[in-house]
């Protein structure tokens, strides 16, 4: 019998609890209790009881607890398994009881679970329907009712209604539970009010600022056609903040402003502002003291705020404190400190300024450490430093490093840290890289208006290194082979190129290309073309911002299926050509990002010459000019201006140009609102264009962002293309005007522009604007 009562209890110790505690009564526990002895081994846990529980099970509870059977019992570990059952979410109530057990001890532990959500209802809602208020309620149908929980629902109903103007409305909610199921009903009980909604801003006290600029200030703003008038507490509160804030800017240091509400009917508010502006201070003198290495000149060269006669302003005095703080660190005097101290006359509204600086010692560089570059050799990041060690800290030259860095597209952040030494005047610069993924292996489609339906496929490293297998990464070599085929063109083309040649500032590269161009009138092709050959190019850095390269291009060029109508001039092109060149490139490249740029300068001029002399069949001479320059203005947007001119001539046996060399403009990339290529000669008979020895483009263009990923943009372009190169800038020019987005997205940079011309159209009796669209994969 002993035997056959351990068996049923061993197997019950796994079953479910309700069939489990029928097994022990509260005589059995009263007998159990008698047995209390003292010895060491009566603490021994015999045995684990829970009591309560009905849709938790006995697994998962012993699952939660650190409570053994066979193992001592010990206070500390059982009060910690009363805050991991209390933590489960799961009970409401968790107690525990220690009873002589068979020698040892029994630990019974008694839960009361939580009821379980078996509905959840609302009262009728007219402004906000019930699946949209459900989806945002952390209490949900089959989960344990948490009163935690409950109330931060509660909360987020009213912030729903708060964020469509009710600001009034009530929220409350009640539980219902079932005693024998243990299942629980929840309402919510919505009365929604009136929407609140701002009707009239009063503002008074504002003598030196009209009612229109105070508004513009504050987020708060009555209702009109293009604006809801919702009212919230929170933004009102910060609206006066924002008032004293732009009144302290302007020199108001005492300015206050504060504002009353008045209800109108039907849940509208009128909304008093009043402000006390006070006294308006002035600067009245500026002094530096303590410099001894940088004259007073100099620091107050990089003061652009706090002069005599400006407006004093602590937002001001604090962008200038900065600057000479910058200006210190660019001249190697890192441990610089600057402070200011003023003097009010609260009288005269005059503020002297007093500007303290210890200089301390200059700081050299001992070491510079490179952490983060998993796949990139030290070298490709340290030749691209323009600081050393030995040098002096210098500000523009750490900039400078980073902006290099940041240009070889190898990471997606830079940073820079200093460590101390055991010489108070040295330190170690720590370049600190998070490298960007430089492989792909990528296939897909694009469109545009002037290539149509474009597909690809594509192997790219942009951090390629020939000598280190298997993993050919991390020498800042750029590898390409690409594919492409689409409506109008079939292009194959395999790229390598190599920056620090045998790590010195020469670059090498080459490409292996053939271009297949199907004949479109649409985008000013009246022939088929196809272009098959390569080029060398060797390049030498000459100095900070200037490079250099000389190059050798040769290619095979056949001009097929014309029109039989055409003219005799576009019908000589017909047939197969070898061009064999040689150029020279000299460069000055400023900007801040190759990728992004938002300052600086980049200028380009290039003479090209093909002869017969190098293996070719034409003789011709070309030279261009291409320059942008790039204007930081608010809001992070940029104006950029473009200009590109060329002229290009022939020589020796060669009568004229052929047409696959010449100047062609018009469409998305060069003069916005005309056709692709349609400004320019034309051919006499079919109007197909035929390209021009001369060319001249200018380009303006503004853009700003909307979202990180779009921008907006304005821009205006002009030109023309002509047909001899001793009528270059005559005749006047071609322009257009238009509008246009930007958006960067996973697949690829899309661009969508209209532009209008100006002008009318070579060959058209009217003027249209034109739509330009392009998505295309971004690298």
């Amino acid at each position: 019998m002993k035997k056959l009562f351990h068996v049923i209890f061993v197997c019950f110790c796994i079953s479910p609890s309700f069939v489990y505690a029928d097994l022990y009564t509260n005589t059995e526990i009263a007998k159990d209790q008698s047995l209390v002895a003292t010895s060491a081994s009566k603490r021994i846990v015999k045995s684990i009881y829970i009591k309560g529980n009905k849709a938790i099970s006995i697994s998962t509870i012993l699952s939660k607890i650190k409570t053994r059977v066979g193992q001592p019992y010990l206070d500390t570990v059982v009060s910690d398994d009363l805050k991991r059952l209390y933590n489960t979410g799961y009970f409401s109530d968790v107690r525990v009881e220690k009873v002589p057990y068979k020698g040892g001890l029994k630990v019974v532990i008694y839960v009361k679970e939580k009821p379980i959500v078996n509905e959840i209802t609302f009262s009728k809602t007219r402004y906000i329907k019930t699946k949209a208020i459900k989806e945002k309620l952390k209490t949900m149908v089959g989960k344990f009712l948490d009163k935690r929980l409950l109330k931060e629902d509660v909360d987020t109903i009213k912030e729903m209604y708060v964020n469509k103007g009710f600001t009034d409305a009530k929220v409350d909610v009640q539980s219902f539970v079932d005693d024998v199921t243990n299942k629980a009903s929840v309402h919510f009980m919505i009365k929604e009010g009136n929407r609140v909604i701002v009707r009239r801003i009063y503002i008074s006290g504002n003598l030196h600022y009209s009612d229109k600029r105070i508004l513009k200030i504050i987020k708060t703003h009555r209702k009109t056609l293009f604006n809801s008038g919702k009212f919230k507490q929170e933004v009102l509160d910060e609206d006066m903040e924002r008032i004293m804030a732009f009144y302290e800017q302007n020199g108001f240091l005492d300015a206050y402003a504060n504002y009353t509400i008045k209800k109108l009917k039907k849940g509208g508010l009128e909304i008093d502002i009043k402000i006390d502006e006070g006294k308006q201070y002035f600067i009245d003198s500026v002094v530096v003291v303590g410099n001894r290495e940088i004259s007073d000149k100099e620091i107050l060269s990089v003061v652009k705020n706090i002069r005599q006669g400006e407006i004093f302003s602590r937002e001001r005095v604090e962008k200038d404190i900065n600057n000479i703080r910058a200006l210190y660190f660019d001249r190697g005097y890192i441990f610089a400190n600057v402070q200011d101290s003023t003097s009010l006359d609260e009288y005269t509204g005059k503020v002297k300024i007093k500007i303290k600086i210890n200089e301390g010692e200059v700081a050299y560089i001992r070491k510079i450490k490179i952490e983060g570059n998993t796949r990139t050799r030290d070298i490709v990041i340290r030749r691209e430093l323009r600081i050393f060690p030995g040098d002096r800290f210098d500000g523009s030259k750490l900039r400078r490093s980073k902006e290099r860095l940041n240009n070889l597209g190898y990471f997606e952040d830079v940073g820079f840290d200093i460590e101390d030494t055991n010489i108070p005047n040295e330190k170690d610069l720590v370049v600190q890289v998070k490298e960007a993924k430089t492989g792909t292996f990528s296939f897909g489609g694009g469109f545009s208006s002037v290539d149509k339906f474009v597909g690809f496929i594509e192997i790219e490293q942009r951090n390629f290194d020939i000598t280190n297998w298997p993993t050919f990464t991390g020498g800042g070599q750029h590898l390409q082979l690409r594919a492409e085929t689409g409506s109008t063109r079939n292009n194959l083309m395999l790229s390598f190129f190599e920056p620090w040649l045998f790590d010195y500032p020469i670059s090498f590269g080459f490409n292996a290309f053939r271009t297949d161009r199907t004949k479109e009138e649409d985008i000013g092709y009246a022939y088929d073309e196809e272009r098959v050959g390569g080029d060398i190019t060797l390049g030498k850095q000459f100095s900070e911002y200037v490079s250099g390269s000389i190059s050798y291009k040769r290619e095979v060029i056949t001009i097929d299926n014309m029109d039989s109508n055409v003219s005799m001039d576009l019908a000589a092109e017909k047939g197969t050509n070898t061009v064999s060149m040689i150029s020279f490139d000299l460069k000055r490249d400023s900007r801040d990002s190759v990728f992004s740029p938002r300052k600086g300068f980049v200028a380009s001029g290039s003479l090209d010459v093909a002869g017969k002399f190098f293996g070719g069949d034409k003789e011709f001479y070309r030279t261009q000019f291409m320059g942008s320059y790039y204007i930081p203005l608010k809001f992070n947007s940029v104006l950029e201006f473009r200009l590109r001119a060329g002229v290009i001539d022939a020589y020796g046996d060669s009568s004229k140009v052929p047409i696959f060399e010449r100047f062609f403009a018009g469409g998305a990339r060069t003069i916005r609102g005309y056709d692709e290529r349609k400004v320019g000669p034309l051919d006499s008979v079919t109007k197909d264009p035929i390209g021009g020895e001369g060319m001249l483009i200018a380009n303006v263009e503004y853009t700003i962002p909307i979202i990180d990923i779009v921008k907006m943009a304005a821009f205006f372009d002009s030109g023309n293309v002509w047909a001899d190169m001793n009528d270059f800038g005559s005749g006047g020019m071609k322009s257009g005007v238009g509008v246009g987005l930007r958006v960067k997205t996973p697949v690829g940079p899309i661009n969508l522009d209209y532009g209008y011309p100006l002008n009318k159209e070579p060959g058209e009796d009217g003027r249209s604007g034109k739509f330009y669209f392009s998505i295309s994969r971004g690298f």
